[in-house]
């Protein structure tokens, strides 16, 4: 079982972020209040559950949390500021879109950069173990998968309707192919090395 907050005293924003790995496209985040008494049994890591349980997942925490937020970083600024300073940013977004101000930040993974006047607590493996991180995880993955879903409609030869932007074969090939699109990150490695000939 998931649990409800880290400290019962304290409004907690649960914050994670979506697309890190990929070659295309922002890196989205979320941040979730939920209330301290909030309930479902289906609600996990995004990355643990099939992709209609999030999109069923999605409107339920909508619309029971107190105040949520979903926030994204271009490819562009990745470029510029790099994947890590990035996933940040897009926190700290979501963060000052919320209409409830937290008083403590629940951070997914092991890292993050002060937001400032609201401490935080990086958890390893949050979005398995708190629901508001794991509602944010649920957000941001399935905002930024309806992103993607569009981009794939504009760029059709990089199979990203099924890849969502990860290096996967296809995804690779279609860089080999037909080039860069105006979402690729270009300060990652978008071909392996023997492929780049």
């Amino acid at each position: 079982m998931l649990k409800q907050y880290y400290n019962k005293t304290l409004i907690e924003a649960g914050c994670d972020e979506a697309g890190r790995g990929c070659l295309a496209g922002p890196v989205f985040a979320a941040a979730v209040i939920l209330p301290k008494n909030f309930k479902n049994k289906l609600l996990n890591d995004s990355k643990q559950l099939k992709e209609s349980d999030r999109y069923d997942l999605r409107p339920i925490i909508e619309k029971e949390a107190i105040a949520f937020a979903v926030a994204q970083v271009s490819n562009i600024e990745i470029d510029e500021i790099n994947i890590l300073q990035s996933s940040f940013l897009a926190m700290h977004r979501a963060v000052d879109q919320l209409k409830v101000r937290p008083e403590l930040l629940l951070i997914d993974g092991n890292r993050f950069k002060v937001y400032p006047n609201i401490p935080h607590q990086c958890i390893i493996k949050g979005d398995a173990k708190f629901l508001s991180i794991a509602a944010a995880s649920i957000l941001a993955k399935t905002y930024r998968d309806d992103f993607m879903l569009e981009a794939a409609k504009k760029y059709p030869n990089y199979g990203w309707e099924k890849n969502m932007g990860y290096p996967t074969k296809m995804h690779r090939q279609g860089i080999r192919d037909h080039g860069t699109t105006p979402l690729h990150r270009l300060t990652f490695q978008l071909l392996p090395k023997q492929l780049e000939l």
